[in-house]
């Protein structure tokens, strides 16, 4: 998933990150598995999260905190189902 809005001069979009950053770890979340950086210009938001309500409450925070700023987001879902068939081995 990816958004963009206009560009905002002169905000110090790394303050941004960090405080986005802050709020996954310490809020409701305490969500650490979550990476967000800076990279040619645009915000990328990579993680596992245990589930899909976990993923909604990340990008949420994200369009909050990075609104106006190109970000692009890539937060998985973590399998956690039992296996339904036994690991093949060579």
């Amino acid at each position: 998933m990816s958004w963009s809005a206009s560009e905002h001069s002169g905000e110090n979009v790394e303050y941004r990150v960090a405080h986005l950053r802050d709020r996954l770890a310490a809020e409701e979340l305490g969500e650490l598995g979550v990476r967000a950086e800076v990279r040619a210009g645009a915000v990328v938001v990579t993680g596992t999260v245990p589930s899909a309500q976990c993923r909604d409450t990340v990008l949420r925070t994200v369009r909050e905190e990075l609104a106006g700023l190109a970000v692009h987001t890539d937060v998985v879902v973590a399998e956690t189902a039992t296996p339904d068939h036994a690991e093949e081995l060579p």
